[in-house]
């Protein structure tokens, strides 16, 4: 506060960057944003090359993304796995190595059932004279379609790879939050006339999603190691992750009110009393 009661204005440098909707790019640059000073990649056109970057790190990391025809749409939260579209490069995201789960142990008697059936499989076919599929590219015809006859599972369905945050990222839950509420947030946004807005708990399991998460990732992690630094006098601060969705220009908003509503959260979540 200024002598006169007025808030005190304060300056906030915006730094902008382009990261490729490619999973691997995202892997590559997003730590490098929470890094202090944030270390970020070499633009082509040099006179784009960021300044002034600030030694404690950037005080908010905010993602803005393109999504379909509708309002702006604010994230809550990002997801670690089930990504299973290819990125613009045409390749998929990673593969996890989930730890395999034991088998319940069996009684002896349905043990031997099963031996048995398997058994009476392999006479059936010896007998009938028609040849056994090879194993694994069918799986047993127990589900039904939507005409009610029986669906197959193949091979592929049963065994698609889960992709998504793997080494490097084990000790994550599998939804990271936003610090930032966003409940608030949308009600200040109403307040100063931009209507068009709303919050999401899915951010789409595609590009934007795995940025979202990612980052979050970072900032926990990038706090974990500042709270090991035992010669700091005061608690580390943790950077605050925001993901936000808009439409094409037009769709129903333009750029100007996109830019506006930009403007009025990178306001808000800098003026909180913990930034």
């Amino acid at each position: 506060m200024q002598e006169d009661g007025s808030a005190a204005l304060q300056q906030i440098h915006i730094t902008a960057l382009v990261i490729p909707m490619a999973y691997q790019d995202v892997l590559a640059i997003t730590p490098g944003l929470h890094a202090r000073p944030p270390v970020l990649p070499t633009p082509a056109d040099p006179a784009f090359a960021p300044t002034n970057l600030p030694q404690n790190g950037f005080d908010l990391i905010f993602h803005v993304g393109v999504a379909g025809r509708g309002p702006l749409r604010i994230e809550r939260l990002g997801h670690k796995l089930n990504y299973n579209m290819k990125d613009v490069d045409g390749q998929y995201a990673p593969v996890v190595q989930l730890p395999k789960e034991p088998a319940p142990p069996q009684e002896p008697a349905e043990a031997e059932r099963l031996e048995m059936q398997k058994s009476l499989s392999v006479s059936a076919s010896s007998i009938d004279g028609f040849p056994s599929e090879p194993k694994g590219l069918r799986a047993s015809m127990d589900i039904s379609n939507a005409d009610g006859e029986p669906a197959v599972v193949t091979h592929h369905q049963k065994h698609r790879p889960r992709r998504g945050f793997g080494k490097g990222y084990e000790g994550f839950a599998d939804e990271l939050y936003t610090e930032i509420d966003v409940t608030k947030l949308i009600n200040h946004l109403k307040r100063t006339g931009i209507d068009q807005v709303y919050s999401s708990m899915d951010a789409g399991h595609y590009l934007c999603d795995f940025l979202f998460y990612c980052s979050l990732a970072e900032a926990k992690r990038n706090a974990g190691k500042l709270e090991q630094d035992k010669a700091r006098s005061t608690p580390p601060k943790m950077t605050p992750v925001l993901s936000m969705h808009c439409g094409p220009v037009g769709q129903p908003l333009g750029t100007a009110e996109v830019t506006e509503a930009i403007k009025q959260i990178i306001v808000w979540v800098c003026a909180r009393p913990s930034v």
